[in-house]
């Protein structure tokens, strides 16, 4: 057996595995919702009919699809900028020699390593519950309010639990990219008159800028794609005010049995969701080329 013939024998045995997985994961359930999208069925029935554009033209008449997206979009944008806000600060500040700074990444980290809906139902006790007593006990009106039955305490509170599970992880990211920082440029800067958030500014976060990459692609991916927290916080509620856009494709294929209609607005959902990571993706990488 020849060279090249063990070379691509090789590299298929270690790349067959991935490309299966992908296409029994991603690929072919891609495809169906996209051929669902144009079908009429509810998920149950052995009958289907094609109905061709009409799911479609009926999205587009869909109130609470707006309203949804609407929610996504803004829940997406709080959270992107609160994860890597929160997460690059935490790095930060655990980024020194402090005796208990291994303890303090730990501690950090650890919620993201508990279940998002877990997480959920522990938080929607210690709103329910817990904030009330705290309103009694202190006089506060903030915490004797029911956050979870008014539209922006509702909102604010999903941001919140979101934001406190998932920092410790963004953490990690940004204290890799931190601590591969080169102190010998940090020093120079230092020796040239260049105080800390000059040093900060000029030359820590350029040298950071493929890790705010990352963050940015995967605080817009897992907010986009929020279920867990909603669903367990909230259910969409209240009156579907704070109803992502996974959890209506969800109620509406499998609570609702509109399958079909559901696999069209995932359609729908996966081109939006592409094209802000690719337009984001694009930016952030022609930004690196520009340093």
């Amino acid at each position: 057996m020849s060279t090249k013939s063990r070379q691509f024998l090789t590299y298929t045995a270690f790349v067959a595995p991935a490309v299966l997985f992908f296409a029994l994961i991603i690929l072919i359930p891609l495809i169906r919702a996209l051929v669902f999208s144009f079908q009429d069925w509810n998920g149950i029935s052995s009958h289907i009919r094609w109905a061709g554009l009409d799911n479609y033209k009926r999205l587009l008449h869909d109130a609470d699809f707006g309203k949804s997206l609407l929610f996504t979009f803004r829940y997406v944008a709080v959270t992107t900028i609160l994860f890597n806000a929160s997460g690059f600060l935490l790095a930060l500040a655990l980024n020194v020699a402090l005796k208990s700074r291994h303890a303090l990444r730990a501690g950090f980290f650890i919620p993201h390593v508990i279940g998002s809906v877990i997480i959920g139902f522990i938080w929607q006790f210690i709103i329910v519950q817990l904030f009330g007593e705290i309103g009694k006990a202190t006089g506060w009106a903030l915490f004797g309010k029911n956050w979870l039955s008014l539209p922006d305490y509702a909102f604010w509170s999903i941001v919140i639990v979101a934001v406190w599970h998932s920092a410790g992880y963004f953490m990690v990211i940004y204290l890799a990219a931190l601590q591969g920082v080169p102190q010998d440029m940090l020093k120079a800067a230092e020796i040239d008159g260049a105080g800390p958030f000059r040093r900060l500014w000029s030359v820590t976060l350029p040298l950071i800028r493929p890790a705010m990459t990352i963050c940015l692609f995967l605080a817009i991916s897992s907010s986009f794609k929020a279920f867990d927290l909603n669903f367990s916080l909230t259910k969409g509620g209240p009156f579907g005010t704070t109803e992502s856009l996974a959890l209506q494709i969800y109620s509406d294929a499998f609570v609702k049995n509109l399958f079909t209609y559901g696999a069209t607005k995932a359609v729908v959902f996966f081109i939006v969701l592409a094209g802000i990571t690719l337009v984001q993706v694009g930016v952030m990488k022609r930004k690196e080329v520009e340093l």
